[in-house]
């Protein structure tokens, strides 16, 4: 019998300052390390008040680790120094692997209205800590949209809904990335591979993240679920959008510095170093 995923912890975000001063809603971050593996890290960037984003994320590293950028509402200006440069608009998708290296920044743009935003971190396995960096980016357009007989339209940005497939593949870490928005009075059940760690993050409205539960949970709350065969939520009197985010865990040690994670203190220690005598690029 197919079993659905019950609730295995509900975290509220917590506020934080991140970049240059950047006011941000942090899902989960190092304090939440292992719980999921491999996912290292999950800000919210939302406001309608431009002076708690404009000074935005200057020029930094990376190593080790992919980051993901979707942007709900406004635009985020990025440079990075393997050469890509260019915008992030709404409904955009950067998906960048810094592997062995790679140094960049993003600028958010002055927005009328609410400005919002997520970034996801994936670890990589030791194996592919080094390899070359790579950049994705992805428009609006060109991320498939499915919608059931029952309301529930699914953005799908990496995976599969219903045979409709994400744009976003041949990842090293093997990954799903949805963006889920049910009307009120509405189910929505999808299968997630059995051992892979799944969590949703509420961004909008309300609902039920579990079987036979009439409890809502609302926006800027993270649900990690336990293992099993399929996600299964509801909704009663409210919308809601979430994030749905599973992937397969990597188990191996992790070593976390700043921007750069790695899976040794003497592996970091090294990175710094090569980043603060200018070796920290290792290929272009």
């Amino acid at each position: 019998m197919k079993a659905a995923r019950a609730i295995d912890g509900i975290i509220p975000s917590r506020q934080t300052l991140e970049g240059a001063g950047v006011r941000l809603k942090r899902a989960f971050g190092p304090y939440e390390v292992p719980l999921l593996d491999p996912f290292l890290l999950l800000d919210d960037f939302h406001s309608d008040n431009p002076a708690d984003y404009m000074a935005g994320f200057p020029w930094h590293p990376h190593r080790g680790i992919e980051t993901v950028t979707y942007m709900i509402r406004g635009e985020v200006e990025h440079g990075d120094s393997i050469g890509n440069r260019g915008t992030i608009s709404s409904g955009d998708v950067q998906w960048m692997t810094a592997g062995s290296g790679i140094i960049h920044q993003e600028m958010p743009k002055r927005y009328d209205g609410m400005m919002q935003g997520f970034q996801l971190w994936v670890n990589l396995p030791a194996s592919s800590k080094m390899m070359r960096p790579r950049y994705r980016g992805i428009t609006r357009e060109q991320i498939s949209s499915i919608t059931s007989k029952r309301g529930v339209a699914v953005r799908v940005i990496a995976g599969e809904v219903g045979g409709v497939e994400g744009p976003v593949k041949d990842l090293v870490v093997d990954a799903e990335y949805l963006d889920v928005e049910m009307q009120p009075d509405r189910e929505f059940q999808h299968p997630v591979r059995k051992g892979n760690k799944a969590f949703a993050y509420v961004f909008e409205g309300g609902g039920s993240f579990e079987p036979k539960s009439h409890h809502e949970i609302g926006a800027e709350h993270l649900i990690i679920f336990q293992d099993g065969d399929h996600v299964e939520v509801k909704t009663s009197k409210s919308a809601v959008r979430f994030l749905l985010v599973s992937g397969k865990p990597i188990g191996e040690p992790v070593a976390w510095r700043g921007p750069i994670v790695m899976n040794s203190e003497r592996e970091l220690d090294e990175a710094f170093e090569e980043y603060w005598s200018g070796n920290f690029i290792k290929s272009v």
